[in-house]
């Protein structure tokens, strides 16, 4: 009986991870900035349910990952690339640099699924950890799921304490979603592909890069737009 119960759970296990196998393709550099400017542009699409515009102009960085993928059988795991821009001191948002998000979860699920996820940075914390090599929400940064609608404040009564705001959206809806655990990293492989060999997230941050995708550029002014008394 007991080996019947293993048996029928690897089948399961390889009937879950076949489903993923469509999912896995590679994604360009250039794509997932697209990819990342689409997610942004339809959330923000519906001010009532989008992310508070008051909350994205006092953000310190914001960062977007697309197709989240979240594969679970008992134990589960969860890996997406994406894009965060950095606000400058003049209030301007940097060009992005590339991240990796994963992390794991146990408990009683099973399945496949894609999430777009949103970060929004309230502090100056995480974004020097994550300069600095990578960091743990929730560890190194607190973190909450982010409120929704035109007004951050009244949303939350004011109680916007969290150094990281987190957004999910799946199926078409959107709302806040807790990420405690998660490592975020920097996509070095990805960095180097659209800005060149050995660019650090703080050059690219600081404006030394040049010859910049159009994609890449319009993530960048998309949060300007969003962002702008």
């Amino acid at each position: 009986m007991k080996n019947r119960r293993v048996y029928r759970l690897v089948l399961l296990a390889a009937a879950v991870f076949s489903l993923s196998l469509p999912v896995l393709a590679d994604v360009s550099p250039g794509q997932q900035a697209s990819d990342a400017v689409r997610v942004m542009r339809e959330i923000m699409a519906t001010p009532d349910k989008s992310i508070p515009t008051d909350l994205l102009r006092e953000a310190r960085a914001v960062a977007v990952i697309p197709d989240v993928l979240k594969v679970g059988l008992i134990f589960g795991g969860r890996r997406g690339e994406g894009l965060i821009s950095v606000k400058q001191a003049d209030g301007s948002w940097s060009y992005p640099s590339y991240v990796v998000i994963a992390g794991g979860s146990f408990g009683l699920q099973i399945g496949v699924s894609k999430t777009d996820l949103v970060l929004v940075f309230r502090t100056q914390r995480g974004v020097d950890s994550l300069v600095s090599g990578k960091f743990t929400i929730g560890a190194d940064a607190s973190a909450a799921a982010g409120p929704v609608g035109r007004s951050a404040g009244a949303a939350t009564d004011g109680g916007l304490n969290a150094e990281i705001y987190s957004y999910s959206r799946a199926r078409g809806l959107f709302a806040g979603i807790a990420l405690d655990g998660a490592v975020l990293k920097p996509d070095y492989a990805a960095n180097a592909a659209i800005y060149g060999e050995g660019v650090t997230p703080r050059r690219i941050f600081e404006g030394g890069v040049g010859q910049v995708p159009v994609a890449v550029t319009e993530f960048r002014d998309r949060l300007k737009a969003y962002t702008q008394p």
